[in-house]
């Protein structure tokens, strides 16, 4: 086609932002084409999926729809709103460019959408309800999201403790796993005695086929194997030091688990490299003298090979790991009710399908 060859123009289709490939889809039939089949769609995820960013959820509590901003390396700002679904809801999960999402209005509902695309996907209701006197918020302890790449396939996590009416949890730990393949829920029972803070819960990672939460001790990391329907816990590294002003959290590494930690004035960054063995390789320390005024509330967020971003109660941050340079690339103007890090998520710009 003309001057260059069909590959050529596949890869700068490929590294187009998503609302540039979709007006590029209407210069002509070719390009139509090209940018609409299989190995496009994989070879463009595969590109999109390298370059993580942060989802923050801005809406205000007074708003009818969910407002959300991403905020990219390019000290980009994009807004955008989820009122394609026709309900107002919070994000509860992100992977690989899908958001598992519950309804605010109707508790116990859950949709699975691509903000970018607008394209959404009603999860259908499960005969297990979790909602009693112990979940006012009717909410699952854990909500996790798994986007395979490879098979265009996902899978979503809801995952709470059995309590009957009146009493404690004995210990049981429902969980349920929906399969975009099937459209089904399938179920799996074990016994944990885990807890979770905020933080635990948004930053569930999805590597070698495993969803990951560190759990609200910090002692160990437990990941549900999405292949055998089996937990099991993996621990964290040796270094790590769990004294007075130390913050643990995990995030992915180019496809690889990270645990951060943050203290006073450093960052540490270890990487597992080696996921059968357990391997933790400290790959990083960054030294937080001059963000040392923010470092009590600050939190990481998504981080690259080259960058990591981080949020605090009004800021989203950027640290260049290369030239050791911080900037600021967004930052709200009122002071908003809850910190920005509550409702931050990595993400990033697939055009991964939920349907």
């Amino acid at each position: 086609m003309g001057v260059f060859p069909d590959e050529v123009i596949i890869q700068i289709l490929a590294r187009m932002p998503v609302k540039s490939l979709y007006q590029a889809k209407t210069v002509c039939k070719p390009w139509y084409r090209l940018s609409s089949g299989r190995y496009f769609t994989q070879l463009y995820n595969e590109l999109s999926a390298r370059k993580p960013m942060v989802l923050v959820d801005i809406s205000d509590s007074t708003e009818l729809k969910s407002s959300l901003i991403c905020v990219d390396n390019l000290r980009a700002v994009s807004e955008f709103s989820l009122d394609f679904m026709k309900d107002r809801v919070k994000v509860r999960a992100s992977c690989n460019g899908l958001l598992c999402c519950s309804s605010i209005p109707d508790k116990g509902v859950y949709y699975v959408c691509n903000p970018v695309t607008r394209e959404y996907r009603l999860l259908p209701k499960s005969r297990e309800r979790p909602v009693t006197r112990f979940y006012p918020d009717g909410e699952a302890t854990l909500v996790g999201l798994a986007c395979n790449l490879s098979t265009h396939k996902f899978n979503v996590v809801l995952a709470f403790y059995h309590r009957t009416f009146g009493h404690r949890s004995d210990g049981t730990f429902i969980c349920l796993i929906f399969d975009s393949e099937s459209s089904r829920w399938r179920k799996l029972v074990s016994l944990q005695d885990d807890q979770f803070t905020h933080m635990n819960k948004n930053q569930v990672v999805f590597v070698n086929g495993a969803l990951h939460w560190l759990t609200g001790s910090c002692l160990y990391i437990l990941a549900l194997d999405l292949d055998f329907d089996v937990w099991r816990k993996i621990s964290l590294p040796d270094e790590i030091s769990y004294g007075s002003g130390n913050r643990v959290n995990l995030l992915e590494s180019d496809g690889c688990l990270s645990v951060i930690q943050i203290s006073d004035i450093w960052m540490k960054i270890w990487v597992m490299k080696d996921y059968e063995k357990e391997q933790w390789y400290l790959v990083d320390r960054v030294s937080l003298r001059c963000i040392k005024g923010l470092v009590p509330g600050i939190f990481p967020i998504s981080q690259s090979g080259e960058y990591i971003f981080l949020a605090t109660h009004k800021q989203v941050l950027v640290h260049h790991r290369k030239s050791r340079v911080w900037k600021e690339m967004y930052s709200v103007k009122n002071c908003p009710t809850l910190p920005l890090w509550f409702w931050a998520h990595e993400f990033r710009a697939t055009i991964f399908s939920c349907n």
